[in-house]
């Protein structure tokens, strides 16, 4: 689900790159999350010889040697960084308006990345064949389709580097995670280095907070949101890799009528109140309005949970490292276990 792009139609992949939330014709930025201490794990061994991966298209890729010049999305290249693995280059939101990092380039340094495309629906790919890549990376919202990777290039693109897809969604946060350890392993991550053992913990910790939060608070309802400037989108949370893994846990959440697209459903704000919720889980991606662009509009302010205070970020499009998803488990479950009963 994740950039920002004017579109000319509202495609499911469209609208999944508006924030899975945003209207035909707006705009939209992320396991991001907060930078964490130790965030990134012991720099990667050099390793040498042949080299293959099968990834979630069951594609096995094969290379004489091991990869070195690694283009990626932004959150995927921040998953990796954090096992220490560092890419060339990257697409994808990784700079905010004002030159900032965006918040989908989890602990790296902007400044040093080639960036060959920001938003959605831009992608150089004469940046991308300047860096002789060897290999592309990119997470799959739908299959067989890479995000961020424009479908006009997709074969100009595939020509130049062999490529990885991994999934984002009809996956849940657990095997995902995993999944990009995984990968990072094959790339010359020591998944024993201690920052990499002490993340797991953490998130193996969150996952068991939440779990018990969850089922001491079932009376507690979450809704999972998204704003435009036109419509506020509620999500199915089974849809989404983190939200599935956060029901699979126990977390109750709101289950809208969804589009004939699957992934949520698009209200009007004179319709905002339609379900009820006891927290709020809102979009954190840099291009969606947050909660604090909300305040002129009358029927958000009136929400219970919004009255209540109880309106969380959501990691929308997750950085799949154990050290970043672990601090949004602990978030969800604090939230869950403080929350008052408002629905």
């Amino acid at each position: 689900m994740p950039s920002q792009s004017r579109l000319s139609r509202p495609t499911r992949r469209g609208l999944l790159a508006v924030g899975g939330a945003l209207g035909a014709g707006a705009a939209l930025a992320a396991c991001g999350g907060e930078k964490t201490s130790g965030g990134k794990a012991e720099k990667a061994a050099e390793k040498s010889g042949p080299w293959s991966f099968t990834d979630d298209r069951g594609r096995k890729v094969e290379t004489k040697a091991v990869p070195k010049n690694i283009v990626a999305f932004t959150g995927t290249a921040a998953a990796l960084y954090d096992y220490g693995i560092e890419v060339k280059g990257v697409f994808g939101p990784t700079k905010t308006k004002d030159g900032k990092a965006d918040v989908q380039a989890g602990d790296m340094d902007v400044a040093k990345l080639e960036i060959i495309g920001n938003v959605y629906g831009e992608f150089n790919v004469e940046k991308y064949a300047k860096l002789v890549p060897e290999l592309l990376i990119a997470p799959m919202w739908e299959k067989d389709v890479l995000w961020y990777v424009p479908e006009q290039s997709a074969k100009k693109i595939d020509s130049l580097a062999p490529s990885v897809a991994l999934w984002a969604s009809n996956t849940n946060m657990e095997k995902a995670l995993a999944r990009h350890a995984g990968l990072a392993a094959s790339l010359g991550a020591d998944l024993k280095a201690q920052p990499t053992v002490d993340a797991k913990a953490r998130f193996e910790k969150a996952a068991a907070r939440l779990r018990a939060a969850a089922k001491a608070r079932p009376e507690i309802k979450v809704m999972i949101g998204s704003a435009s400037a036109e419509l506020f989108y509620v999500s199915l949370a089974k849809m989404s890799a983190d939200t599935l893994y956060f029901q699979e846990l126990g977390v109750k959440f709101v289950e809208p009528k969804v589009d004939a697209q699957g992934f949520f459903e698009g209200l009007s704000w004179e319709q905002v109140g339609k379900y009820e919720a006891d927290v709020i889980m809102m979009d954190n991606r840099s291009a969606v309005l947050q909660p604090k662009d909300l305040t002129a509009k009358p029927t958000w302010a009136q929400l219970p949970a919004v009255k209540a205070g109880q309106v969380i970020p959501r990691v929308t499009e997750p950085i799949f490292s154990y050290a970043k998803c672990a601090p949004v488990l602990d978030d969800l479950a604090k939230a869950i276990e403080t929350a008052k009963k408002v629905s």
